[in-house]
């Protein structure tokens, strides 16, 4: 039996990414023609424009957000929170009903990072953490893995 995935879309090639860009990688390309993969970006399906201004999670974690105590804001202090929770509970819908496997999505992205994300003052720093998504998804017993998981994971195999 094959393995479901659900991917982040700028993984696949989508210009989905806050800078309207793609973090487009060969290999997760690839798993599209071999696999059932399901693509999309949380914050594009939380109701955020691409291009968009960059966000990151402040006052806390990805916990945090989810039960009000922190807040994601973008660079010029606009509140995105609630964007970044509704893309989160369409991502959790999406893996539900697709009933999938794994997820892999973009490392340092406060909605998707699985080990890290940035610190919330926009100079680059990354810390430990999870991205919004990643936090709902691993609350409802979903494997997330980063793009460098999965492509670490590939070459274990190989």
């Amino acid at each position: 039996m094959s393995l479901k995935y659900l991917v982040s879309a700028c993984l696949a090639g989508h210009t989905v990414r806050y800078d309207a860009t793609s973090n487009a990688q060969d290999a997760i390309c690839q798993l599209l023609h071999t696999h059932e993969v399901i693509t999309a970006c949380p914050e594009m399906l939380g109701g955020l424009s691409c291009p968009r201004f960059p966000a990151e999670i402040q006052n806390g974690q990805a916990n945090d957000v989810l039960n009000g105590t922190a807040q994601v804001k973008d660079v010029i202090g606009t509140d995105v929170s609630a964007e970044f929770i509704a893309g989160a509970q369409r991502m959790l819908a999406l893996a539900q009903r697709h009933k999938v496997d794994v997820v892999i999505l973009k490392e340092n992205s406060p909605s998707c990072g699985s080990r890290y994300i940035y610190d919330g003052t926009f100079t680059r720093t990354k810390i430990d953490g999870y991205g919004v998504t990643t936090a709902l998804l691993k609350q409802h017993g979903f494997q997330v893995l980063s793009e460098h998981d999965f492509l670490a994971m590939m070459q274990d195999q190989l």
